[in-house]
């Protein structure tokens, strides 16, 4: 029985001692020598074509999975970024909206993907922070299922409402919530996204009762504000900045603590009277777990080149973001810890998933 003439030659050498053995234990030996030669020659062949693998990634188009409907801020991120990564990888950098679940259907098809470096997630706090404190079961870890490449973005949040609302600010907000209860409803991106935390948020802050309405994704929510369907919105200033300038909403705060450089005037709702106050977003780059690090390596130097240039920065600080790379250790730590943040926040709010 040859498998391999080296293998024959070395296993010759090594089941020489058998031959003293009865001819049943003989037997028994050298099938064992020989099944481990073959899982020692099959480890060295799938390690070689990993390495194979790795060396001419990519070699087909790449898929970038955003767990929102088009429009959004995410989206808009990601669709910035996508030529960029392409023009670099030398291949398609293909935007797939997954929408649904506050992010779980996205999260999970992302996760459950082949760990081939193919499949990129624009991963989120919402996501991989809110969502496992928020829920009692997921369809994904978010640190077991999921390689971090890069942090890509931190946005602020800011409090938009319809023009024809008679509220230019936090406490405005708070005395007509107050006046007229039940009779406000805030849209969100998604039940446990950091847009329907902050309103949790400003609910504990000044003790008022916002409706919430989640939607599936930010455009749609921001849609129902300026249509009418409901009052006001905690959206990212990439996602509303637009709708702002064109005067179809109303912005009366940021969320986070200091003011944003694209909206120099508006003040953050803490120093609008609840100190204390923030709520920031954070979009990160992420592929399925068990990606050949060799892959995670390229991703990642792709990503900082694109994060680090100018043109990106300014597009990105256009839209109210700030380019915020990092390495896949620092993310994962982030990740970590604000897995216990949003734990405590949570549990004290009483916030439970629609």
């Amino acid at each position: 029985m040859k498998i391999f003439p080296l293998f024959h030659s070395w296993l010759l050498n090594w089941s020489s001692p058998c031959r003293r053995l009865s001819l049943p234990d003989q037997r028994r030996h050298s099938a064992f020598l020989y099944l481990t030669a073959v899982g020692v020659f099959l480890t060295a062949g799938l390690g070689t074509s990993s390495l194979a693998s790795a060396q001419n990634f990519p070699n087909k188009p790449l898929r970038y999975i955003i767990p929102f409907a088009p429009g959004g801020g995410q989206d808009l991120v990601g669709r910035a970024l996508a030529p960029r990564l392409s023009e670099l990888l030398g291949q398609p950098v293909i935007i797939d909206n997954r929408p649904g679940g506050g992010t779980i259907v996205g999260a999970d098809q992302a996760a459950h993907s082949p760990a081939d470096g193919y499949t990129l997630f624009m991963g989120s706090n919402t996501s991989l922070s809110i969502n496992p404190n928020l829920h009692a079961k997921l369809p994904y870890d978010p640190i077991k299922d999921f390689a971090p490449i890069s942090r890509i973005a931190i946005l602020a949040n800011m409090l938009v409402v319809h023009p024809s609302m008679p509220i230019r600010s936090a406490r405005d907000l708070a005395a007509f919530a107050s006046a007229h209860p039940n009779q406000l409803n805030y849209s969100s991106s998604g039940t446990g996204t950091p847009a329907h935390l902050a309103g949790v948020m400003f609910n504990e802050a000044a003790r008022v009762g916002l409706t919430h309405v989640p939607y599936k994704g930010s455009s749609p929510a921001l849609t129902a504000v300026v249509s009418g369907e409901t009052q006001l919105m905690f959206c990212t200033l990439t996602s509303g900045l637009q709708l702002i300038r064109s005067h179809r909403l109303r912005a009366i705060a940021v969320t986070s603590a200091q003011r944003a450089i694209s909206l120099p005037d508006l003040p953050t709702i803490a120093e609008s009277g609840y100190p204390g106050y923030e709520a920031i977003t954070w979009y990160g780059a992420l592929v399925p777990a068990g990606t050949p690090p060799a892959i995670i390596h390229r991703l990642h130097s792709e990503f900082l080149n694109v994060l680090n240039s100018q043109e990106f920065k300014q597009w990105l600080a256009s839209q109210g973001g700030q380019s915020a790379p990092s390495s896949p250790e620092e993310l994962t730590a982030q990740i970590k810890k604000e897995l216990l943040v949003y734990a405590s926040i949570i549990k004290k709010s009483g916030m439970k998933a629609d």
